[in-house]
């Protein structure tokens, strides 16, 4: 069986591959095939929040990172910036959809430009941080 954090860590992957497809589809003029890339993004990333969510609020403890040397504040830079963006980016993300549904997309791409790397770099992050604390670094 899957565990929680390694499910957390796959709906942050796909959201990730999703965004790229997504990217890849707008530069190629495939507005269709965006939309349906960035809503299935849209979608998969509210999964890995509710399942996130849900995982802590019910068990309330948190793995601690046993790492130690030089990666110990490497590991916490990237946690510091990882977690400060994906607070901000839900609402980011909420701008830019509503700007699409309403189709202005004018508004729509001047904040696009800065919603899709954050969003990006909060799920690829999401991936190493799981690593890094369950695979790498994990607790014996």
């Amino acid at each position: 069986m899957i565990s929680n954090a390694a499910l957390n860590a796959c709906l942050n992957g796909l959201s990730g591959v999703l965004l790229a497809c997504g990217y890849a589809a707008i530069r190629a003029g495939k507005k269709n095939v965006h939309k349906v890339f960035m809503l299935s993004a849209v979608g998969v990333s509210s999964l890995f929040l509710i399942s996130y969510l849900t995982y802590h609020i019910r068990v309330g403890k948190a793995v601690l990172f046993q790492g130690q040397g030089w990666i110990r504040p490497a590991y916490f830079s990237l946690l510091t910036s990882h977690t400060i963006l994906a607070a901000a980016i839900v609402p980011l993300i909420t701008v830019t959809l509503r700007r699409a549904w309403l189709k202005r997309f004018d508004k729509h791409r001047l904040i696009a430009r800065w919603t899709l790397p954050l969003w990006f770099y909060v799920s690829v992050t999401g991936v190493i941080i799981y690593f890094m604390v369950y695979q790498i670094y994990a607790p014996r």
